[in-house]
């Protein structure tokens, strides 16, 4: 048994599923319902993790009648050592009592932490391995939810450690807050009272029950107030003066946001709400804007790590929005659009700023991170095909203002991402738009040469950065590689014009290798292009690689040279002297 339990831990799903069927006969016989709660226990004590396991897939091999059966009894058990606990402590002589107990209760009592906080994991596993049956039952589901009301009072009072509290409070969600509120009443409260640097595990439990309980409305109010208390001077609702937390304020927000059950309810909000919350996280482009041109270190109790985190939420609730409310597309799409000529006009400048006397370095740094911010989140649009051509065109006029400066070096693998996203989504598009997408796809050629160029300076004028630079880009640059490689029947002209700058790179470089003995950026470049190209078997509408190894070896011959160059497109940078 010990053996299987352990593979029951550690193993795939499909071999826990057989496992647990093996194994539901000895732990959950269905003809004796009086050992149930004895072979849970012997279970957690034995293995809590392969407990766990086991309980969560045997709602597949008993009916949830019974499954419900034993979440009552599992009840009843902690119930048993709960009075056992307060009778003892009363009397202050457990010994004949002890005596009495059954065989059950002699398993374990309240002060068995492990056993306490495993038996509680259970209940909330198996509840929610029968929620959609109980949802349609709803006679069945009223009982076990008043049978649950009534204890976990009890079982807060009762149980203070973390392990047991979790649980407890998860089963708390699952129960309607009228039917509890001594808790429920006190959920915000908690919230409110928490530091900022809180961990997650601390406020996560509770706002999955405020989202369960349709209660959200009051922590988007506590997320609004905190971070705009200190630009205006808003009404609020709650009675007593609290302290800005923006930090935690969003903490919380970004937890709702990246979790899937939350976010379904955060959306489900009215626009209006929601729309207000959007531009309370405005705010955070505001005190970016203070920081970089006046040096402020603290807006409005933002700082600077808190203020790019703001924008970065504010971006990515914008594309939540985008795909919420298709009829306000455009609005949203604008929205993002005018970020970047915010970008362009604001924060660029400061980013290009050569490190002179009097410099402001930091200003730089945080320059950095909104514009990398920025371009992550317009990656992730496109990816998800809410980005239109006019929206993309935009996004590459911005990148080519970027890539020709010398600090543009640690964007390049963001900016090879969004090429390959815009391919990808320009291979998606509908037969119609054929002229949006050949211009699109042009001026992506034209920036894919320009990055070759960036990184071909970077490698002669700084060697070291340069070939750090060519690692961390060589992943980027095979899948941008192997996307244009579908691009050969419908967009040959921009496959064939991708792919002559890549080997043109390839051949001057190797030529400057033999020369100079620099192979690090050719030799990266020759085995991206091998693997994606030759070993794909794709047919290669350039010079093949013998003819211009052996050209390079002879390259005496400058006419037939020249004429190489001419023929493969080479970018300025490239051409041989």
């Amino acid at each position: 048994v010990q053996h299987l339990l352990t593979r029951l831990e550690i193993d795939t799903r499909p071999v826990s599923r057989r496992l647990v069927n093996l194994l539901i006969g000895s732990f959950l016989p269905i003809s004796q319902p009086e050992v149930w709660c004895e072979r849970c226990v012997s279970l957690i004590q034995m293995n809590a993790s392969a407990a766990r396991t086991f309980y969560q897939y045997a709602h597949e091999y008993a009916s949830p009648t019974n499954i419900a059966k034993l979440m009552l009894a599992i009840r009843n058990c902690l119930n048993k050592c709960i009075q056992q606990q307060l009778k003892e402590s009363e009397s202050g002589d457990g010994h004949s009592e002890k005596e009495n107990m059954s065989v059950t209760n002699n398993l374990f009592s309240v002060d068995d932490i492990c056993s306490m906080a495993g038996l509680l994991e259970i209940i909330v596993i198996l509840w929610r391995s029968i929620q959609k049956p109980l949802d349609g039952n709803k006679e069945a589901k009223n009982h076990i939810v008043q049978k649950f009301a009534s204890v976990l009072p009890t079982y807060f009072k009762i149980f203070k450690d973390d392990r047991c509290v979790s649980p407890i409070t998860i089963l708390a969600s699952f129960i309607p807050p009228t039917a509890i509120p001594t808790f429920s009443c006190g959920v915000i409260s908690k919230l409110k009272k928490m530091e900022n640097g809180t961990a997650e595990k601390k406020y996560s439990i509770l706002l999955d029950c405020l989202c369960r309980w349709g209660k959200l409305g009051h922590i988007l109010e506590l997320i609004c107030d905190w971070i705009t208390t200190n630009q205006t001077q808003r009404r609020v609702q709650i009675q007593e003066t609290d302290e800005s937390k923006p930090e935690l304020a969003l903490d919380y927000f970004e937890y709702l946001l990246t979790r899937s059950m939350n976010r379904h309810c955060l959306l489900s909000l009215s626009r209006e709400k929601l729309n207000e919350l959007l531009n309370v996280l405005e705010c955070g482009k505001d005190a970016l804007d203070s920081y970089i041109r006046e040096g402020n270190p603290e807006y409005c109790g933002f700082y600077q790590a808190t203020a790019v985190r703001a924008f970065s939420l504010y971006c990515r609730f914008s594309i939540h929005l985008l795909h919420q409310f298709v009829s306000e597309k455009q609005n949203y799409l604008s929205a993002l659009e005018k970020l970047g000529t915010w970008i362009e006009n604001s924060i660029l400048p400061h980013f290009l700023l050569e490190e002179e006397e009097g410099y402001l370095k930091p200003s730089s740094e945080i320059s950095q991170l909104v514009i990398q911010t920025y371009l992550v989140v317009c990656k992730d649009l496109i990816a998800v095909g809410l980005g239109d051509f006019e929206f993309q065109a935009s996004l590459l006029n911005l990148a080519s203002r970027i890539i020709y400066r010398r600090k543009s070096f640690v964007l390049i693998p963001m900016l090879l991402s969004i090429l390959r996203e815009i391919v990808k989504a320009s291979l998606a598009c509908d037969i119609v738009n054929t002229d949006c997408i050949t211009e699109l796809l042009n001026n992506v050629q034209k920036m894919f040469q320009k990055i070759l160029e960036s990184m071909v300076l970077r490698l002669r004028s700084r060697k070291e950065e340069g070939i750090q630079l060519i690692y961390s880009v060589q992943e980027h640059l095979g899948e941008f590689v192997h996307v244009v490689q579908s691009c050969v029947l419908i967009f040959p002209a921009v496959y064939q014009g991708i792919m002559s700058s890549l080997l043109a790179g390839v051949v001057v470089e190797m030529n400057c290798s033999l020369k100079k003995k620099v192979t690090c950026f050719a030799l990266l470049f020759w085995k991206i292009f091998y693997i994606k190209s030759f070993l794909a078997e794709t047919k290669v509408h350039v010079i093949s690689p013998m003819v211009c190894l052996v050209l390079v070896i002879f390259g005496t011959c400058r006419p037939l040279w020249n004429q190489l160059m001419r023929s493969s497109r080479v970018p300025l940078c490239f051409v041989w002297s």
